[in-house]
């Protein structure tokens, strides 16, 4: 349900709004999101290159800056986007977190978001801070930098502007401990969002209009009903607009799903069986295993690479490894890279940018150190 206390003219303004900017042009600096979720972007050629290893090629790994929120000191950066174009706070290119952790360090009892320029030396920049993104862990932003936050402990998913103000509260069925979330602007289809929960193992579309409507259309996926901290379940949310595909990781059975024509994917499309290795119902043959089993350790992020790899970050391996897997899309795996020898978990939130293979960078949150890092040519 939207929050009873949000005028509904608030409400009809704000999706409005996101539908109209799916019209918008694309970013003027360069940093394109990958993914394919930005109207505007250029088109990449998802077959090219897509059995060559990217993430080998980015030999150098730089520290952008923190990310403890400058007002209150939250932590555990977890979810990690980027912004589209310049408005509010926001400046096109700047990547947006949100911290699952308060100063204390207590899992799950941090409530702000924070932006930060991808210029190493850069300064966190304090974009909010409220109970409505409690325990956030996943973020995506729209056309026009409206955030849209994944907020596992208040069991909600508030939408925020680029002026950090709170547009409007969405809580209430089918929302269960958010723990995925990414915006999709298909070629042929309305803007929507897709949201996966970790207490029931679904994956939602949140159809935009004068009026929210949620479909659930896929459930059943593995989860080990974690509390914060510890949830493991569909996570790690990207889609290629090219090939109107959602990819999402499970950390509880180890595996990179694909839901083909996704936006087409209707209300009940998808049931996971056998652990989320196989899948029934109407769109069943929509869905399909990508990869499954080692190296993947408890992954819980992804990034989309411009030539349409997936790169997957671990959260179970051993002490002295956080490691990235680079695959395909034909489930070849193509490199295992570890970005942090201190202890594990260290992976949360990450984001691609660039056109091709010779410009991308791959952004990611390393909650051992607070901090945004790089990997880069």
């Amino acid at each position: 349900m939207v929050n009873p206390r949000a005028n509904a003219r608030v409400v009809a303004a704000a999706a409005i709004a996101l539908i109209a900017a799916s019209g918008c042009g694309g970013r003027g600096d360069g940093l394109q999101p990958s993914s394919g979720a930005q109207v505007g972007m250029p088109q990449v050629s998802r077959g090219a290159g897509s059995d060559v290893s990217v993430l080998k090629q980015l030999t150098k790994q730089v520290v952008i800056g923190s990310l403890a929120d400058p007002n209150n000191g939250a932590s555990n950066p977890y979810g990690l986007a980027v912004a589209p174009v310049s408005a509010g706070k926001l400046t096109a290119g700047d990547l947006v977190v949100c911290n699952f952790n308060s100063k204390s360090n207590q899992q799950g009892s941090g409530k702000s978001i924070v932006a930060i320029h991808p210029k190493p030396g850069s300064k966190p920049i304090h974009l909010t801070a409220s109970q409505t993104v409690l325990g956030c862990d996943a973020l995506a932003l729209s056309s026009d930098d409206t955030i849209w936050a994944a907020a596992m402990v208040a069991n909600d998913n508030p939408v925020i502007g680029a002026d950090g103000k709170l547009l409007v509260n969405i809580y209430g069925k089918p929302f269960s401990q958010p723990w995925g979330q990414i915006f999709a602007a298909p070629q042929s289809a309305p803007p929507a969002f897709y949201e996966t929960n970790a207490a029931t193992g679904t994956v939602v579309r949140i159809n935009l209009g004068s009026s929210f409507t949620y479909d659930v259309i896929a459930s059943n996926f593995p989860r080990n009903h974690g509390v914060a901290g510890t949830a493991l379940a569909p996570s790690g949310l990207a889609y290629d607009a090219s090939n109107d595909t959602l990819y999402f990781v499970d950390g509880k059975n180890d595996t990179l799903v694909a839901f083909s024509n996704v936006s087409n994917i209707p209300a009940g499309g998808i049931q996971a069986k056998k652990n989320g290795t196989e899948f029934e119902g109407p769109n069943a043959s929509d869905a399909r295993i990508v990869f499954s089993g080692k190296p993947l350790n408890g992954p819980i992020s992804t990034a989309l690479l411009p030539n349409g790899n997936l790169v997957v970050g671990n959260t179970l391996d051993p002490d002295g490894k956080n490691l990235m897997v680079e695959i395909a899309t034909d489930g070849s795996l193509l490199d295992v890279l570890n970005v942090d020898k201190g202890p594990a978990g260290s992976i949360f939130g990450m984001v691609a940018t660039g056109t091709s293979n010779s410009n991308t960078k791959v952004y990611f949150n390393d909650d051992n150190d607070t901090n945004l890092q790089v990997l880069e040519h």
